[in-house]
């Protein structure tokens, strides 16, 4: 028998794995693979998982099942999966009004309290299609918290409990399927996670514009962190504190909301494994690493050391230095990421939704 088809095949073999140790690798392509599938993708799919549980939570405590407390819980925990989902906003659920579908918010004027009022006084026999062609004030997370939590609604009341279960069943519905209808659009064939993936294609021309994409979305949410803090804080009002401002303010979820979306920031700019926004950083800029690394710290820390509720915490004047505090932190975050990781990564970042504010 011949030895040559054999040797043949060897020597191409081994030609092949020269070629591809020679090969360089792109380390943007390489983060943003890493990124969509070790941290994207499993954030949004928490997020569904989240809301199909809150889903089932409304039904169940509408059908006397599960009690009020564990119909709270659950809705806790898809709040604070939307919260750490915000700065992960890149592609189909950044797009259109798909966010103000899961959360409405400022409410300066409480338009979900009289919207809700409003529409079950239109549609006594509300239905998921009422639901569906009202207003996104009503069809998210924000109104769910108004029917558990706000002091007008008395859920302990049979009659009252039996009016309102029509449109927080409705709800809980409407996001699990919003959820499931994102983390399809995310997996489906040239979805999401594909277009993170692998490049050209119809989205992205190449892997520095998808690294681009994710760090101006993670920019804006840490700006829109800042308003989500400054507003109650009354920076927009010469210091006269908004308490009715704040993020999810009925349930006083607000710190744990603000500490959830910096940790999915802080996802993006660590990766999993270690494959995130720090890995494209030069390493002529290690000290800018270390940086953007201290300042995650020192906010996530300072976040765990305010022992109080938010609403007392801004009720009070030691309380309000210390959220002030905090928002020196995020704000910190927020410049070392549009200014100066911006800088080191080549990003022109431009104007976000939150400029102005």
């Amino acid at each position: 028998m011949s030895l040559k088809p054999i040797l043949h095949t060897t020597a191409a073999a081994a030609f092949g794995l020269l070629l591809s140790a020679c090969t360089p690798t792109d380390p943007f392509s390489e983060t943003s693979e890493a990124l969509a599938s070790g941290v994207l993708l499993p954030a949004y799919s928490h997020w569904a998982e989240a809301n199909q549980r809150m889903a089932a939570s409304g039904k169940a405590f509408c059908s006397d099942s599960q009690s009020l407390d564990d119909a709270r819980q659950a809705f806790i925990e898809a709040q604070l999966a939307w919260a750490e989902l915000q700065p992960l906003l890149v592609g189909p659920m950044g797009e259109g009004n798909r966010a103000w579908q899961v959360q409405f918010w400022p409410d300066k004027k409480n338009l979900v309290g009289r919207q809700v009022t409003a529409l079950l006084k239109n549609k006594p026999d509300l239905t998921r299609a009422d639901l569906e062609n009202a207003s996104v004030v009503v069809q998210g997370l924000s109104a769910y918290e108004y029917i558990l939590y706000d002091q007008a609604v008395d859920l302990s009341d049979t009659s009252t409990k039996s009016r309102y279960c029509p449109l927080l069943q409705a709800i809980g519905e409407h996001q699990q399927q919003l959820g499931a209808d994102i983390l399809q659009a995310w997996q489906s064939k040239d979805g999401m996670l594909a277009q993170l993936s692998n490049f050209p294609n119809e989205r992205y021309a190449e892997s520095a514009e998808a690294i681009a994409d994710v760090l101006r979305v993670q920019v804006t949410a840490l700006d829109g962190l800042k308003k989500k803090l400054g507003a109650p804080l009354g920076r927009q009002t010469k210091g006269y504190p908004q308490p009715f401002q704040a993020e999810a303010w009925r349930s006083d979820a607000t710190l744990d909301s603000l500490d959830a979306a910096i940790a999915g920031a802080q996802q993006l700019w660590q990766g999993q494994p270690d494959k995130g926004l720090k890995h494209l950083v030069p390493d002529d800029q290690a000290e800018l690493a270390s940086r953007i690394e201290a300042a995650y710290a020192t906010t996530r820390q300072h976040l765990a050391g305010l022992d109080q509720p938010f609403s007392v915490l801004l009720a009070d004047e030691a309380g309000r230095q210390q959220l002030d505090t905090l928002y020196r932190n995020i704000d910190t975050l927020h410049r070392l990421h549009q200014n100066e990781l911006a800088k080191a990564l080549g990003v022109q970042i431009g104007f976000n939704a939150h400029d102005g504010d």
